[in-house]
């Protein structure tokens, strides 16, 4: 006599469809949240950046007594002289950012932040990690124009000149408008004492970390893979031109008279519709109005004076933006935080 076979116990199709419906809305239901903590953790990094950044130009102003310039030439008093295409604000804040050893070997002579080869070899495919956001979609090296195979960086942060409200110069070159109502302009020497509208008003630095976009919001791609204030020359660019505390007219009417890695307030943050355009200020090898922007959802960080990082958002109004951008016009605004 033969026992009775006994059923094993198993998922019908019906039950394994279910099932996998199942984890496929968790899945569906995960991702996003994902992504929303990585989002918030590159912001963060972002912002920590920026502190650094922040402190570290704090602690240039505690040894100098003054802020460096925004960009400047290799002319006295920020280099030997005779040369043009000095360094830039981000080369000048090097000791205090960890990055010591790249500084003491800086040349301030020779086309210092464009075609001296002693520090192009210093920051040749070199990524100092505060200067760059995490969550930026542009390429993390760009080729220089003229000197071979030297590459740096892509920087994500933009020093702020001031705002096109006043105080700026129209150039008969592709330069835009630049001015000298802000904190880090070219050939600056800005003290705290002059942040007369207050430190917790005006800003520092801002966030530049996208590409510029056309009326449909897509990248407008120059030659380099971006167009930012850093220009196709790098992050450790200045300008040419005379060493003077502020940016006289007749120098800003020259034939060439371009700044790098600090832009003047045109446009509002993330402004969409923009294009590669020596008028508007945000033609690919100048870059003095190429508007604030980043890879966050909804703003930019921002640092200002007092060494305070804040988030800002796309609806702040253009005014509001070019106000915070000046150190002494005379008018203070809140900001939503």
């Amino acid at each position: 006599m033969h026992g009775s076979a006994k059923r094993r116990p198993g998922f019908t199709l019906i039950e394994l469809l279910v099932v996998i419906a199942i984890i496929a809305i968790l899945i569906g239901l995960l991702v996003p949240a994902v992504q929303q903590v990585r989002a918030a953790a590159a912001r963060a990094t972002c912002q920590n950046n920026m502190k650094q950044i922040g402190l570290g130009l704090h602690n240039y102003h505690d040894s100098y007594k003054k802020f460096p310039p925004g960009c400047t030439s290799d002319n006295p008093p920020w280099g030997t002289g005779g040369s043009d295409w000095g360094s830039s604000w981000k080369v000048f804040i090097l000791p205090y950012i960890d990055q010591a050893p790249i500084y003491s070997k800086w040349q301030f002579t020779g086309s210092s932040g464009y075609q001296n080869t002693n520090n192009l070899t210093l920051v040749n495919n070199i990524t100092i990690p505060v200067y760059r956001c995490p969550s930026s979609p542009l390429p993390e090296f760009s080729p220089y124009s003229n000197t071979g195979s030297y590459i740096e960086m892509f920087t994500s942060y933009t020093g702020i000149s001031g705002s096109s409200l006043g105080d700026g110069y129209s150039s008969t070159g592709n330069s835009g408008i630049t001015s000298s109502a802000g904190i880090l302009f070219p050939n600056s020497q800005v003290r705290i004492t002059s942040i007369t509208d207050g430190t917790s008003n005006t800003l520092l630095v801002g966030e530049q970390s996208n590409h510029l976009l056309d009326a449909n919001s897509q990248p407008i791609i120059g030659g380099f893979g971006a167009i930012t204030s850093q220009g196709p020359h790098g992050w450790t660019m200045g300008t040419c031109g005379p060493a003077a505390p502020t940016i006289p007219p007749s120098w800003r009417s020259g034939s060439d008279n371009r700044s790098f890695n600090c832009t003047t307030t045109r446009w509002a943050i993330n402004a969409i519709g923009m294009s590669n355009n020596s008028g508007n200020g945000t033609n690919d090898n100048t870059g003095v109005n190429i508007p604030l922007s980043s890879g966050h959802t909804g703003g930019v960080n921002a640092v200002f004076a007092d060494g305070s990082v804040r988030f800002m958002s796309n609806s702040t109004p253009l005014l509001t933006l070019q106000y915070v951008s000046g150190r002494a016009d005379g008018v203070t605004v809140t900001l939503d935080q």
